[in-house]
């Protein structure tokens, strides 16, 4: 990548991913990421001044999530009014391109101090709900768009990569036990330690309100103990012989995660110590009826920009939106299966939209830290066919 600086990340955390209707639910999507954006502060020790920028992702940017929602987190957590901030929209991946984007402003001198994050709280914005025509404010595809490309969902895109690439229902409920499998452990063996933050949220009475009492929220909720017998009598979402169902697909979720990044130069002038470097970056466009093949494209390039190998990397975090998704990609790319999403993926843990991206890249660092890795790869695939991809190197 050519730059000016060294893009360092000094600290990554994320809150507990909330499953629908869980923990999380009762919170306010500014006030959850909040949580993540002061925990961030507090806990690398960085003064909040020293922060320029903060860019976050939020996919459903209506009530809640409306009005420049990082901004108001910010705001509403007691930071620095000095500091601006602004919410992107990439679809699933908008958080990563989010740490893209803070990436480019860091690398390019515009700022020396940048925080990315994302926040996403389906429980009370459903996915879709700035696009419903109960809004009364039209439609976001035009006609003219349907002479251009079919418009698919992102389940027949997620089945038509299976047909693609030659994959059964056996091959996504295999994948789909196995992430359960892998986060049941990573939890067990305290592997996610030093990457999550406690949530205390408010307890809400019949009618929504706060009681004035709380809960702590100190766990991943998506995980579910299952068998693969149980996933194969699930029936399929998208086609009545479709090999995806809400066992081997992403879930509903809450979450929101933030990474503190800056030049090489600023974090010796701080005392912070660099944990890891960003690499490079992408954003890559794909085929928007298949639409999910975007993980694909933006591992070629980040490895042949970068003269490495698939076999050079130690820990990739692909977004599990679908089983499909990451099973094709691991085909396309040669990618080693137990170096893929080793911890679980989104599958059990959950996609808070928004927040995978930066809750992805917290995932990866601290993997790296684990394990002692070098490089890890981050990936997303984004509705309308995009691909998000980050290259990081541990310090």
């Amino acid at each position: 990548m050519s730059s000016k600086q060294d893009v360092v990340i000094v600290d990554a955390v994320r809150t507990p991913i909330g499953r629908r209707g869980g923990g999380l639910s009762s919170m306010h999507p500014a006030d959850l990421l909040g949580v993540a954006q002061k925990t961030l502060v507090n806990r690398s020790g960085v003064d909040p001044s020293a922060i320029e920028q903060v860019v976050g992702g939020c996919v459903s940017q209506v009530g809640e999530q409306s009005f420049n929602v990082t901004r108001t987190a910010w705001l509403a957590a007691g930071l620095p009014l000095t500091t601006a901030a602004t919410t992107v929209d990439t679809q699933c991946g908008s958080s990563q391109q989010a740490t893209n984007m803070a990436t480019s402003l860091v690398a390019s001198g515009v700022v020396d101090v940048a925080v990315a994050c994302g926040v996403e709280i389906m429980s009370r914005i459903p996915i879709g709900i700035n696009s419903s025509k109960k809004l009364g404010l039209g439609v976001p595809i035009p006609k003219t768009y349907f002479g251009q490309y079919e418009m698919t969902s992102q389940f027949e895109g997620a089945e038509r990569i299976a047909d693609k690439f030659g994959l059964t229902r056996d091959d996504t409920d295999a994948f789909g036990f196995q992430s359960q499998q892998r986060a049941a452990r990573a939890w067990a063996e305290d592997r996610f330690a030093g990457q999550w933050v406690e949530v205390v949220a408010p307890d809400l009475d019949e009618e929504g309100k706060p009681t004035g009492s709380t809960h702590r929220v100190t766990r991943d909720e998506g995980m579910r103990d299952t068998t693969r017998e149980a996933l194969a009598g699930l029936k399929p979402v998208a086609r009545e012989n479709g090999v995806h169902t809400a066992g081997n697909s992403s879930q509903i979720s809450d979450g929101a995660a933030a990474v503190l990044m800056m030049t090489a130069t600023r974090a010796r002038d701080l005392g912070l110590r660099p944990r890891a470097r960003i690499v490079d970056t992408c954003l890559v466009g794909v085929d928007p009826v298949l639409m999910l093949e975007g993980p694909i494209d933006a591992t070629k390039r980040l490895l042949s920009r970068n003269g490495l190998s698939i076999d050079q990397i130690d820990n990739f975090e692909i977004n599990e939106a679908f089983a499909s998704v990451v099973l094709a990609w691991a085909k396309a790319t040669g990618a080693n299966p137990e170096t893929t999403n080793p911890n679980g993926g989104a599958i059990a843990l959950g996609h808070p939209l928004g927040a995978t991206g930066a809750f992805l890249m917290t995932k990866s660092l601290h993997e790296l830290e684990r394990t002692g890795g070098r490089y890890g790869l981050i990936s997303m695939c984004c509705g309308g066919g995009l691909g998000t991809g980050t290259l990081i190197e541990r310090i």
